[in-house]
Order: structure tokens, then C-alpha cells, then sequence
């Protein structure tokens, strides 16, 4: 009989041949096989599960409920076969994931980000200038922190001022037109990094100071850093601002300057869903309770709609 390992390795293959990458899922899952491994564990049971979904301690118990739904669907695979499979009931760790506020930056804070990420120690004169004009792509087109760093050259057209962004979240490909000054700074930065790295190991356009490609930690470390010397956080603080919330805020600005000028938000949300790559326009409409201004002027919006009344 196969060993779970190998039963991993055949789950999955079989979900990324559905377009699925699993890449943090397969890690864990992964880790859960060695768990089963050390404790001499030749089949899943709910035990086991149990025991390895509330680690570590310190976890949020939605972390918990979210690590045990992995070995779920894993034992789930497993039930078929492997008769000795027990799949773990639903509702042992009813805890969900909620979804955290946005922080909204101010236009000060961006500002103070970029310049201090221009001032990053940078023996080659790259790295400064690589993560000032990341953070500010970023904060100007709301895209996600993966899809910045997984950018390939030919994927920033220059010329016609876009950005065609590949393989995002659920395997979803679109186009982000950007601002003059946008392309200005990224033509500045390629100038940049094609003189200090003419022969770079990595095709991606943000490279690090020896020419290899990004990771999204190495550039959520030095996002860390950067907002403590800003005052975003406290020097001891794990927690604060997000990168992610950069995004939030471009969504945010976008929905709130539409408000202000009487636009039919409700015709543009889709534009808005497309433009941020969203799955359906109802992930964007969580904007609209998860931000108390863009309520009022929602609000607002409906009482004149009534005439005066709300309904």
C-alpha cells in the first residue's frame, strides 16, 4: 500500500491538473505528512488531524479551522483509497477567517514610504530604487504584491503604457492601463536596472541587487522595515500596515472619488472589479461596509435617490 507521501504527491497532481497551484496548501499538507510520518501514523484520522491543524499554540483559531479543512479535503482524497481513511467532521473548529479592515493610507504616509525605501542601504544603487518604485506601482494601480513581483519584462509594455498581468489569482489574465507619470518612473527604473544589471539571472522587471528575481517575503521584510522608520509601526510591532493594503486603498479612492462626483457607481463597479482583477464585482462590493465613509456617501447617495428618506 502507498505511503501517505506518495498519496500526497498523487492529490496534488490531480487538483493542479484543475488549474488549482496549492502552493501554501501543499507546503502545509506536506508538513502534516511528516507530522503523521513522526508520529508513526499510516492513515488520517481525526485525531491526528486535530492535533496537527492546532499547531502552532499561538495560532488564531481561524488558522486552526483553515489548516484542518486542508487535511480534510486530503483525507477526503484518501476515503477512496485507503478504507482506513476517518475524514474529519465538519464544525470541530468552527472558527472562519475574518476578513481584516483596511488601513487607508493618507497621501503623506505613501509619500514617506517611497522616499524611505529610496534610502535603503544599497551597495549597487538598486535596491532603493527598486522597492521606492514598487511600493508606488503599487499604491497607484492597486494591484497584488504577487503579481508586482512575479512581473515579467515583456509583460510591462512601455510603449503603450500597460501592464498585462498573467497567471493572477484564480488563473485570471487583464490589462492595466497606467498614469504618464506611472510609465515615467518605471522607465526610469528599467534605465536603472539594465545598467546595473546588464546580465541579470532573472527575467522579471523588479530584480534584487544582484540580479536575481524578488520573492514576496524578501519584499514584505523590507516593507517592514521601511514602515518602522516611518512611523507606520512601532519598532517592535508585528503587526501594522500591509502592503495588501495599498490595493485597499486604491479601491477605496477610486469608489470614494466616484461618490464625490455623482458618477453611477453602480454602472462603473464593474469596471473597477476588472480593472483590480477581482473574481466577481461582489468582492469589490465589500468596500462599501468595510470603509464607514464610502457607507456615508453610499448612503447619502440613496437618501437623495428617495428624496430624503431612507429606506
Amino acid at each position: 500500500m502507498k505511503k501517505l507521501r506518495q498519496h500526497l504527491k498523487d492529490y496534488l497532481a490531480l487538483r493542479r491538473k484543475f488549474g488549482f497551484k496549492l502552493r501554501v496548501q501543499g507546503g502545509l499538507l506536506a508538513q502534516f505528512v511528516c507530522f503523521a510520518k513522526a508520529k508513526r501514523a499510516a492513515f488520517v484520522t481525526t485525531q491526528l488531524a486535530l492535533e496537527w491543524a492546532t499547531q502552532p499554540a499561538e495560532s488564531q483559531p481561524a488558522q486552526w479551522a483553515n489548516r484542518l479543512g486542508m487535511v480534510r479535503g486530503f483525507a477526503k482524497y484518501l476515503s477512496a483509497v485507503d478504507a482506513r481513511t476517518v475524514i474529519p467532521p465538519q464544525g470541530l473548529l468552527p472558527h472562519s477567517f475574518q476578513r481584516k479592515s483596511p488601513y487607508h493610507y493618507c497621501d503623506r504616509e505613501i509619500l514617506d514610504l517611497i522616499r524611505k525605501a529610496k534610502e535603503l542601504p544599497s551597495p549597487k544603487g538598486l535596491r532603493g530604487e527598486t522597492f521606492s518604485t514598487l511600493f508606488g506601482l503599487l499604491a497607484v494601480t492597486g494591484m497584488r504584491v504577487g503579481e508586482v513581483v512575479h512581473l515579467e519584462r515583456e509583460c510591462v509594455d512601455l510603449q503603450q503604457a500597460v501592464i498585462t498581468v498573467h497567471h493572477a489569482k484564480g488563473e485570471r489574465s487583464r490589462v492595466v492601463p497606467i498614469h504618464a507619470s506611472t510609465n515615467q518612473a518605471l522607465r526610469r527604473y528599467e534605465r536603472l536596472r539594465n545598467r546595473v544589471c546588464p546580465h541579470p539571472a532573472s527575467s522579471r522587471f523588479f530584480l534584487s541587487e544582484d540580479g536575481d528575481h524578488l520573492t514576496e517575503r524578501a519584499v514584505a521584510s523590507w516593507f517592514v522595515r521601511v514602515s518602522r522608520q516611518t512611523g507606520l509601526r512601532g519598532q517592535d510591532d508585528g503587526c501594522g500596515p500591509r502592503l495588501h493594503d495599498l490595493r485597499h486603498r486604491f479601491a477605496i479612492r477610486t469608489l470614494l472619488r466616484w461618490y464625490r462626483t455623482d458618477k453611477d457607481v453602480e454602472a462603473h463597479l464593474p469596471e473597477l472589479a476588472t480593472y483590480l482583477g477581482h473574481r466577481s464585482v461582489t468582492d469589490t462590493y465589500w468596500y462599501l461596509s468595510a470603509v464607514p465613509e464610502l457607507l456615508r456617501q453610499a448612503a447619502r447617495r440613496c437618501e437623495r435617490s428617495n428624496g430624503g428618506r431612507l429606506s
